[in-house]
């Protein structure tokens, strides 16, 4: 497991906790991108409510071309859609009373707004490559990278220290089966209060939906005029959502993955006794597995890393929905009515928000983005914690060898 005592002893470094931490976030972040970015844009597109918005919109236009008479082209998208895409705008030549040229215009909103929707994460992945462009689904990566490396450092290394050294206080109030609920909780509390600013600037510019350049320069400007209306405790909006999802998550994914580990631990080492007790050659057979060691860590972490992962993501999955609504929420919903001013659903408390998500859109709305985040979560944590195992163990190998031989 993780808190193998021998990995995790005096002879590994800081610093080389802090590499293998590092190398993990770089390939995990790289690999699971697109999928982020597929999920934040189904939890952030407006949600029809009670009939089909694709309904209402060819609604409207056959309304308002029943009345109206214009020569000449015109674009029956502008203001509607987002202007900087790959797609072609929708002309029609307009003509009063024309029903066939109405239905014309209906169908260029309907495809507009059919283009512009996701209705699954493969629908989003495609739409994001065919209009935007494929490095699209990789927006945000840069400032993906950068949380990385401070929150993996914090976040690896602390749970090692709170779970596994001597001196550290969880394990001498907890015992081994709540150790490590308590001491990945701690940890992610802790990075996740460090890095919340830098997730607010990835989350930002993984929501827009442009194809323009700058859009980092965007996001920040956009970043600074939040700060100048709200003050800088705005770049910690959504914290409170975020440490609700993360706080359990790193709880139940920590729990979850040494007691996998355990169990397969505790598998291979029947299997080979049962091996000891039929082939009289047993004692070669286990040296050379035990060279083995380092694909042993691989498969072990990976697959106790992916299962607890995944489980652990769908059971915070409620928390992710609302601190994505909060993070990328501008600010311009409230209303003034007299003397009171009426809180947008974003700026309400965190169940509040929740209880709202779950009236206007059902309980499917608190689980919107589940596959998308699960196809995320799953890898990168198989990834992430396979690679820092793999590395912790290499290093202990490596610090020994150079023991040895002084």
């Amino acid at each position: 497991m993780s808190g193998d005592v021998e990995d995790t002893g005096p002879n590994i470094t800081t610093g080389q906790k802090m590499i293998s931490a590092m190398s993990g976030s770089f390939l995990s972040s790289l690999l699971v991108t697109p999928f982020d970015v597929v999920r934040v844009r189904l939890q952030s597109q407006p949600q029809p409510h009670s009939t089909s918005v694709y309904d209402h919109a060819s609604a409207q236009v056959l309304s308002s071309s029943s009345k109206t008479s214009i020569s000449g082209l015109r674009s029956c998208c502008r203001e509607v859609f987002f202007a900087n895409n790959n797609l072609e705008y929708c002309l029609t030549a307009s003509r009063g009373g024309d029903l066939s040229q109405s239905m014309q215009q209906a169908n260029c909103v309907l495809k507009e707004l059919q283009n512009k929707s996701f209705t699954s994460t493969f629908d989003g992945l495609q739409k994001i490559a065919r209009q935007e462009g494929f490095t699209t689904l990789w927006r945000g990566l840069s400032p993906t990278l950068i949380m990385g490396i401070p929150a993996n450092i914090i976040y690896f290394t602390g749970y090692d220290w709170l779970r596994f050294d001597k001196n550290s206080f969880v394990n001498k109030l907890f015992s081994d089966n709540y150790a490590p609920l308590v001491a990945g909780s701690i940890a992610r509390i802790v990075a996740g209060t460090v890095v919340s600013p830098i997730e607010m600037i990835r989350t930002r510019m993984q929501a827009r939906t442009s194809t323009g350049g700058n859009h980092f320069a965007k996001t920040v400007k956009g970043i600074n005029k939040t700060i100048a209306t709200h003050g800088y405790s705005s770049l910690w909006r959504g914290l409170t959502l975020t440490l609700w999802r993360d706080v359990p998550f790193s709880g139940i994914y920590w729990w979850g993955y040494e007691t996998i580990r355990e169990n397969l631990t505790a598998f291979r080492n029947k299997e080979r006794e049962k091996i000891h007790r039929s082939e009289s050659s047993n004692k070669q057979f286990i040296q050379n597995h035990t060279r083995e060691s380092h694909s042993e860590t691989f498969s072990d972490s990976f697959i106790a890393g992916s299962i607890s992962g995944a489980v652990a993501s769908i059971l915070t999955m409620p928390f992710d929905v609302g601190k994505t609504r909060r993070q990328v929420f501008v600010g311009s919903s409230s209303v003034i009515i007299g003397d009171a001013k009426t809180l947008a659903p974003e700026e309400r408390s965190m169940l509040r928000f929740l209880w709202h998500i779950l009236q206007e859109e059902g309980i499917s709305g608190l689980w919107r983005g589940c596959i998308p985040r699960t196809l995320k979560v799953a890898p990168a944590c198989a990834i992430m914690i396979s690679c820092y195992e793999v590395g912790k163990r290499s290093f202990r190998i490596l610090n020994e060898e150079r023991s040895g031989r002084q």
